[in-house]
């Protein structure tokens, strides 16, 4: 008999510049979460690090998030963003789609930024994403 075919048993894929596709699909994620991590942003190897040594989860929708903000930090000229969510905080590559490294607020050191020309809040509500250009 063949195997099943499973939707959450997405493997990481690495691109041309050696960044990872984001894997951190939960069992309970929607076939349109999973496709999002699949074909939206990327994580480089630095920010997989990052999530991975300070035990950063994504929230459920924290995917979906993370790509509208992108999105909002794109239509508005955003080249590197600040893209803050709940108490996390990625900088992020907008035109690469790649995100740099990512820390919570344990880890935000003296919450100086620099090297940004945009900030972006991913809030919760469909839609709400805010964003501050720095131009």
């Amino acid at each position: 008999m063949t195997d099943p075919i499973r939707v959450n048993a997405v493997q990481p894929q690495t691109t041309q510049s050696g960044s990872q596709v984001a894997n951190r699909a939960s069992s309970g994620s929607s076939f349109a979460d999973t496709l999002a991590q699949v074909e939206g942003l990327k994580f480089s190897n630095h920010a997989q690090k990052r999530l991975d040594d300070r035990a950063i989860s994504l929230p459920e929708d924290g995917i979906q998030r993370l790509n509208e903000a992108v999105e909002k930090a794109k239509a508005r000229g955003g080249k590197e963003s600040l893209i803050l969510m709940d108490d996390l905080a990625f900088i992020v590559n907008v035109k690469d789609r790649v995100v740099v490294t990512t820390m919570d607020a344990k880890q935000r050191g003296q919450g100086v930024f620099t090297q940004i020309d945009s900030v972006v809040f991913a809030d919760k509500t469909e839609g709400s994403a805010k964003s501050v250009d720095n131009q």
